[in-house]
């Protein structure tokens, strides 16, 4: 069975709804975590490393703007035959500028971002995924306006 918030107790969800947003920028952040929730920084880790190994936490890292570090950032669709999807996949996780990649229910069924230094880098990354994996229907859909929303979820 697929790990649900069932298998979550209070503290595990003081956790999460304390790092979405508001990870501790600390040389011993998960002992500054342990404090606020009067946790060991062990417990914190091993609680951490636990909802990672089951699934619910997928990464901790750093979101940042891309334009504001002077990158450029864009959506990806692309048809992908059903039996093609996980080398796909594979090849477009390789890129360290793709940020996620999903499926989708449509003719255009793998959806995935990219952020680079420049357009021309992406398209060519792209001009890469081609020819690697013959998928040939690739949409480069690059923002006109940003409109940015906070992802946060109260556990």
């Amino acid at each position: 069975m697929p790990p649900t918030e069932k298998t979550l107790d209070d503290i595990d969800r003081a956790i999460l709804n304390g790092i979405q947003s508001n990870f501790p920028l600390t040389p011993r952040p998960y002992n500054t975590i342990g404090q606020q929730l009067k946790l060991s920084e062990n417990e914190v880790i091993r609680r951490v490393r636990h909802m990672k190994d089951i699934g619910i936490i997928r990464r901790i890292g750093g979101n940042f703007t891309p334009h504001a570090l002077g990158f450029v950032s864009t959506l990806c669709a692309a048809k992908v035959p059903p039996d093609k999807i996980r080398q796909f996949a594979e090849a477009v996780n390789r890129y360290p500028g793709v940020t996620h990649n999903y499926r989708r229910d449509n003719s255009f069924n793998v959806w995935f971002t990219f952020i680079a230094p420049s357009t021309e880098e992406i398209e060519a990354n792209l001009k890469q995924i081609t020819e690697d994996t013959g998928v040939t229907d690739i949409l480069n859909l690059p923002a006109t306006k940003l409109f940015k929303i906070k992802a946060e979820f109260k556990i």
